[in-house]
């Protein structure tokens, strides 16, 4: 599978997009002025205890307290605590924990205000970013992540990835990272790590153990609340979180931030640090690589299974849950046909797969399959989706369909889900339509799919507008179309009709299709 990370920075917003094969799958937006980030590490102050709740809110400068519930405290809580307290006592002299008193461990099933008290300052982590009315959701169990490592302070144990299955390649870096980790550090080896040498590791360990000591000198500012340690920016933690040999280009707008990523890759890659590339052209970069078109076609309530000849996903957002439901549009044969509807199911597992992670969609996540009586038909839909989510870096968790075809998804979500408004001001001034890209998009659905059973000429009618969009040019619309489908489209302007409506009619002028915004 081909990667291509797509970086557009514009104003204060940086956008990226993350395409695999050309499509879609990762959406990224992120204000320069973003304070509050996943990763970061922030000094922060005990405001309230809610004992209730066995919780605390801490201020960390944002409008609403961050909520640091018992269990996110971490079993070296004290000795973070102590940490702190020694470097503003000035008793800590560097960020070395060789010879640091590691305190005993909190009891896992304790009481909040039996550990921490109003105004005791805290060092601690973002892990959620503020959502809607929420604050941040925080931890004090502190981890620096690398591109092959994960560093845990306070701890001493040395444990890898279960995705690397190899046992000898198991205890060969462990072997590794023993011999170069520093005391009293604790480690995760990623599966990332798996084949590689030992001095890629140790310079991945020394990077983090920098990031460890800009960690403490800030926290000898003694400024609280503050941050203390920024996690990497957006597009350096998509490659030190993806980056594999499936990437083959990364292109971006900006001639800083492909220095940025130049000089990161000359660190984890150098071999490959020529795949980062300066776009520099008055077409905005986000319209060349059609990010924009299938930005447009793939958020909203409908969306368009592709190559399943008219199948869609309805899309439904409430309070508690997200419903998704896969319709087999003018496939009527996908009710009645058994492998039918298998196939179409499929399909539409894929894309789901694929609008979870678009739209980053967390929480609950209901699917109402079409139903499918054969359970052998429901157990190769099962364990389709979940190949298709393995890709997912989300935690989540899929139940086994059930009779119905219903499939409960529960996914983390730790920023606000994307949602782009995919309607447009109608020009004639009367409410909002349908971004005409995607209407472009059904007619040729729609004719694909009449093509195969109508033998005689077509003749698309449209408003004025539509038509000079699809005949402009030698390239015109119309003639890929043509060339396409070995069919020629008779193209009718219709000056009665609505600025997207369309009809289709066959040769005996019977309308066989269409659409009215």
């Amino acid at each position: 599978m081909k990667k291509e990370l797509i970086i557009s920075h514009e104003g204060e917003q940086t956008t990226l997009a993350l395409l695999e094969d050309g499509r879609l799958f990762e959406l990224h937006s992120e204000e320069a002025k973003s304070d509050y980030v996943v990763g970061d590490l922030f000094l922060g102050k005990v405001k309230k205890l809610a004992p209730t709740l066995n919780a605390a809110f801490v201020s960390i400068g944002h409008d609403k307290d961050a909520f640091l519930h018992y269990q996110d405290l971490g079993p070296d809580f004290l000795s973070y605590k102590k940490f702190t307290k020694d470097t503003f006592a000035k008793k800590q002299q560097n960020g070395s924990l060789k010879n640091f008193e590691v305190q005993p461990e909190i009891n896992k099933n304790g009481m909040i205000d039996k550990i921490i008290a109003k105004d005791d300052v805290v060092l601690l982590q973002i892990t959620k970013e503020p959502i809607s009315t929420k604050g941040p959701r925080i931890s004090t169990q502190i981890s620096l992540t690398g591109r092959f490592l994960v560093l845990i302070p306070f701890d001493d144990k040395v444990s890898t990835s279960k995705k690397i299955g190899n046992t000898e390649e198991k205890l060969r870096l462990k072997t590794l990272v023993e011999s170069i980790k520093p005391e009293g550090f604790g480690v995760i080896i990623r599966t990332v790590a798996e084949g590689k040498k030992v001095a890629e590791l140790h310079n991945d360990m020394n990077q983090l153990i920098e990031k460890w000591e800009d960690v403490f000198n800030n926290i000898k500012k003694q400024k609280v609340p503050s941050k203390v340690l920024s996690e990497d920016d957006k597009a350096s933690a998509i490659l030190r979180d993806n980056f594999n040999q499936d990437f083959v280009s990364i292109i971006c707008d900006d001639e800083k931030m492909v220095r940025g990523m130049q000089e990161y890759l000359e660190v984890i890659a150098p071999e490959r640090k020529n795949i980062v590339q300066f776009y520099d052209s008055h077409i905005p970069l986000l319209e060349y690589y059609n990010v924009e078109k299938q930005m447009k076609q793939s958020f909203g309530k409908h969306v368009n299974i592709a190559s399943s000849k008219g199948a869609y996903l309805v899309i439904e957002h409430t309070e508690a849950l997200h419903v998704i439901d896969v319709n087999s549009g003018s496939n009527i044969s996908a009710g009645t046909n058994k492998m039918h509807a298998l196939t179409v199911n499929k399909m539409a597992a894929t894309e789901i797969a694929r609008q979870l992670r678009l739209r980053d969609m967390g929480g609950i996540i209901v699917v109402d399959f079409i139903d499918m009586q054969n359970p052998e038909h429901r157990r190769e839909l099962y364990e389709l989706l979940k190949e298709e989510m393995s890709r997912d870096k989300a935690r989540h968790k899929i139940l086994p369909p059930s009779k119905f075809g219903l499939i409960q998804i529960t996914r983390q979500r730790t920023r606000p889900e994307k949602q782009i408004e995919t309607k447009e001001e109608n020009p004639n001034g009367d409410g909002e339509i349908m971004a005409p890209i995607v209407v472009v998009e059904k007619m040729e659905e729609t004719i694909r799919n009449l093509i195969q059973s109508e033998k005689g000429k077509l003749y698309l009618h449209v408003h004025p507008f539509v038509e000079a969009y699809l005949t402009k040019g030698i390239n015109s619309i119309q003639m890929k179309w043509f060339l396409r489908y070995k069919k020629w489209l008779t193209i009718i302007p219709r000056d009665s009709f609505k600025y997207l409506e369309y009809r289709l009619y066959n040769s005996k002028k019977q309308e066989v299709a269409g659409y009215s915004n």
